[in-house]
């Protein structure tokens, strides 16, 4: 059958044709096929084939993600000896720092240690006063209130005498001013008598069963 008589079998198509499915001309017949396979492949490719696609692109990016943890891990286990070094450094260095916190039984001594201090100084002890504790996370600052009086160049002496005190010392509220006599008035300039009122706070380390 040339395409002159296939176009001729078109034209001749009418509706009742579509009731005789069996009977309609080739052409006719063809196309329905045609249409009918075009169907079903739709069909498969929306219901089977683009969920394939979607489920596709996740394990790609899925795989991406994995590659990168791969990645960081593998970078952690190549430096796990530095990290190993450097975390015994740490603990050495927190045991150190630990050791300067003094305990309950170590703070009686440590005022002893503030008081001499200031006397081997020369300076002249007016107040000493030790405030209430504040607890912290897992430390607890005990500051101690402290006046005294002097010349200039002995408060220097105090403060570089705590400051090579074995335990942790921190030193705040300074407050130096000239020294008054008991009629109120200042003490004559030739003097160069202070008086230092200072915060002293030092810390100790709550034991677990606190």
């Amino acid at each position: 059958m040339g395409f002159s008589d296939t176009f001729n079998e078109l034209q001749k198509i009418d509706g009742e044709d579509f009731k005789r499915i069996g009977a309609a001309p080739a052409a006719l017949r063809g196309i329905l096929i045609v249409l009918g396979c075009a169907a079903v492949i739709g069909g498969m490719t929306y219901m089977m084939i683009l969920p394939q696609f979607e489920k596709l692109e996740r394990v790609q990016a899925k795989e991406v993600q994995l590659r990168a943890t791969f990645d960081s891990e593998q970078s952690k286990a190549a430096n796990r000896t530095a990290y190993i070094e450097q975390l015994e450094d740490m603990k050495k260095t927190f045991n150190v720092m630990l050791r300067q916190l003094p305990n309950k039984t170590d703070i009686e001594s440590l005022l002893v240690d503030l008081s001499q201090t200031s006397v081997a100084s020369g300076l002249e002890v007016q107040y000493f006063k030790p405030e209430s504790e504040v607890s912290r996370e897992f430390y607890a600052e005990y500051p101690i209130r402290i006046s005294v009086s002097g010349q200039y160049h002995q408060f220097g002496e105090f403060i570089s005498g705590l400051a090579a005190l074995p335990r942790i010392v921190t030193l705040s509220n300074i407050d130096i001013q000239n020294e008054t006599t008991s009629a109120g008035t200042r003490a004559p300039t030739s003097s160069k008598k202070l008086k230092m009122d200072l915060m002293a706070t030092t810390y100790r380390y709550i034991e677990e069963d606190e």
